[in-house]
């Protein structure tokens, strides 16, 4: 098996050396993106509003002017700087991930690297699909439980509306989107555990009832403090606990059917020997 190993001996300075360069890629890769993403910051941010828009139109409100406001000279500024951080690790992930995976590949087997390669394209796209429904649909629902708690004004009754800070309404976006892509890598890590034989299905589904406690413990942890964000992070957790259970079966039933194969090619080949012996 060893000489499925790309990996040659060498000496602890040349390792460096190659972690050294794919660093410099994955940092020079960050550095440029972030720089694009910070130079289309206000474009960004306006995108990043839409989802506000859309909670003003389901609460009814749809004449009323969108207003954003910053309460310290420099508060804008650095909230294009978060923009370009986040925008510029999104989009040079892949790079990022390329990167780690070169350093990594060369001492693995090829069939660990045949294997690994799946989740290192399936990890960006799930986390891409946790971010659009963050997008499209918990950030307005959140915003419009926000709007709801307005007050009109009126006799005895002071008027109260709803004017979030840029950087407190990044900061929730970018909590919702990051809480829910790293949810929605729960099949990816619980099929790796699976694979290398660190968990099972049957200790998965066993442990079902104290994961169902730590998904609504992880969402009041993850998600700003109502109820709407919270069960709606909880909720899709749960469901892909249940998808990364089906798919921890899924590789048992294949690792036992490479193992079946094996026996049966092992018996056969015994069979042959013992007839040839006979002979």
């Amino acid at each position: 098996m060893t000489e499925d190993i790309d990996d040659k001996p060498q000496p602890l300075l040349a390792h460096l050396m190659e972690l050294r360069n794919r660093l410099m890629w994955a940092i020079g890769a960050f550095f440029i993106a972030f720089l694009i993403c910070f130079a289309f910051a206000k474009p960004l941010f306006n995108m990043l509003v839409l989802p506000f828009t859309w909670a003003v139109d389901w609460a009814g409100m749809g004449d009323r002017k969108i207003e954003l406001i910053y309460t310290a000279p420099q508060e804008f500024f650095f909230t294009q700087i978060k923009i370009g951080m986040f925008g510029g690790l999104v989009i040079a992930f892949p790079m990022i991930a390329t990167q780690i995976y070169k350093f990594v590949a060369p001492g693995l087997y090829k069939n660990e690297r045949g294997a690994f390669l799946p989740f290192l394209i399936a990890s960006p796209i799930l986390f891409l699909i946790g971010a659009a429904l963050v997008y499209f649909f918990f950030t307005p629902m959140v915003m419009w439980f926000f709007l709801s708690m307005e007050q009109v004004g009126g006799a005895g009754e002071a008027s109260i509306m709803l004017l979030p800070k840029v950087s407190e309404y990044l900061g929730l976006i970018m909590t919702l989107i990051f809480a829910f892509g790293l949810v929605f890598q729960l099949p990816v890590v619980t099929t790796l555990m699976a694979r290398v034989g660190l968990i099972s299905s049957q200790g998965l589904a066993d442990k079902r009832k104290y994961a169902i406690v730590a998904a609504f413990i992880a969402a009041a942890i993850l998600t700003p403090p109502d109820p709407v964000s919270q069960i709606g992070l909880a909720l899709p957790t749960i469901l892909l606990y249940e998808i990364g259970i089906y798919c921890a079966r899924l590789v048992e039933r294949q690792r036992a059917a490479r193992e079946a194969l094996a026996e049966a090619g092992e018996t056969d080949s015994s069979g042959d020997a013992e007839a040839k012996s006979d002979a």
